[in-house]
């Protein structure tokens, strides 16, 4: 296996193309699903799982692991799974769930929860279950556009700068209760199917952008709609297959419906959960029909290539600070794309990005919220949505702007480097 390492310093940023894989032959594959609900005094309204995927071609292996929890990282996962299971590389997938468990009756999206550990135990797991697991397995995917579930959450007003939906002025009440569609916006669900030779499937790989956060501010355990539309296309194909969760670029992009938020654990008022449910079971519906219409290619050989880069940048307020933005640009079968990204991509870049692969006579998918190393860079805005304002685009700590176009420039060059069209 050839691996490629070579550094190139720019004055804004430091690009570091890292590690080229590229294998051809016969496809195994393991899933697994493990509860990662720590001990806590919080109640508990529905569980939160970790639901893995391991690929292998010629023994090199790649592990995707969705977990519902707002951002998880873990240099620790990566070493150990390298180590006891001969991953290549491990990605994990957060859902961005904002009802995940509490800390200190707080959201927190930190990544040194006092739950680290054991989730990190969690993730080994079932990591190590879909190896021990593995099967001969084909792999194809499909698309489906359907009614939107969400909306813009940057809403451009009167003035021409755009503030969050959960501000309200003159024009625009609080959250958007009237359900206005606002866009930009992706209406497309994607799906990975992953079948045994005889074509039965065993797992599926949804990615849809939306934030996970139907029920904020519930002060109660819970997956929000990406555990309950996992679950119902489980239920679906009679939980003889697991159901992966992958968001995209839905940094953005909030839920149509939405649950009243809590004052805190005391409140009173109870969260209703039915715009939760509705959102879930709408997504199930989608998926589990374009699953069933996914055909799967005759042969089962397989073609897996991916290049592994790490793109560095600085804040875009505070000079000082700096992300360094691992990625991950896959072809699969030389026809299904996949741009990796850790942070929560805006949703212009999978437009973007799938108009290019539209293009390229590809089945392209961006997966957002992936982690792959490096540092977690928070919210990546387009640079109009940076020019515009408001909450993740211009305010906070957010990574220089341009970042996102440069990272979707980079995966573009690894996507046409992997097809051989791009010349060294």
């Amino acid at each position: 296996m050839k691996r490629l390492f070579n550094y190139l310093f720019i004055t804004i940023y430091i690009l570091s193309s890292n590690t080229s894989y590229a294998d051809t032959g016969k496809l195994l594959a393991g899933t697994s699903k493990i509860n990662i609900t720590p001990l806590t005094n919080q109640p508990i309204h529905d569980s939160v799982y970790a639901r893995s995927l391991v690929l292998d071609v010629s023994g090199q292996r790649i592990a995707f692991v969705s977990v519902d929890l707002p951002i998880f990282t873990s240099e620790r996962v990566e070493q150990i799974c390298k180590e006891k299971y001969h991953i290549s590389k491990v990605v994990l997938c957060s859902s961005h769930n904002h009802a995940a468990p509490l800390v200190d009756n707080k959201i927190t999206f930190a990544l040194n929860s006092p739950f680290q550990a054991f989730y990190e135990d969690q993730v080994i797991k079932v990591v190590g279950d879909a190896v021990v697991h593995l099967f001969p397995a084909k792999i194809a995917a499909g698309k489906s556009t359907f009614p939107q579930l969400g909306f813009n959450r940057l809403i451009v007003r009167e003035d021409g700068r755009a503030k969050e939906s959960w501000i309200g002025d003159a024009h625009y009440r609080v959250e958007n209760p009237e359900r206005i569609p606002f866009g930009p916006v992706d209406p497309e669900v994607g799906v990975l199917k992953i079948t045994d030779l005889q074509d039965n499937p065993r797992a599926l790989m949804m990615n849809y952008a939306m934030h996970a956060d139907v029920v904020c501010f519930n002060y109660e355990v819970s997956a929000d709609y990406p555990g309950v539309a996992a679950r119902k296309v489980e239920e679906a194909f009679d939980n003889k297959l697991n159901c992966l969760f992958v968001n995209g670029g839905g940094g953005n992009i909030e839920s149509l419906m939405i649950s009243p938020r809590r004052s805190g654990p005391t409140d009173p008022v109870k969260t209703d959960y039915a715009p939760m449910e509705r959102t879930g079971e709408l997504l199930a519906w989608e998926v589990s029909r374009l699953a069933r219409n996914i055909v799967m290619p005759a042969d089962a050989q397989t073609d897996i290539k991916y290049k592994i880069d790490s793109l560095h940048f600085i804040g875009r307020h505070d000079t000082k600070k700096e992300f360094n933005v691992h990625l991950i640009t896959m072809l699969i079968n030389k026809s299904i794309s996949l741009a990796i990204c850790p942070g929560e991509m805006f949703v212009q870049f999978q437009l973007d990005w799938k108009d290019k692969m539209k293009l390229a006579a590809a089945n392209g998918f961006l997966f957002g919220y992936c982690w792959s190393g490096g540092k977690w860079p928070g919210y990546i805005a387009d640079v109009r949505s940076a020019a515009l304002g408001g909450y993740g685009a211009d305010g906070g700590n957010v990574i220089q702007v341009g970042a996102g176009e440069t990272i979707m420039v980079k995966h573009l060059q690894n996507y046409y480097e992997l097809t051989g069209l791009m010349q060294p």
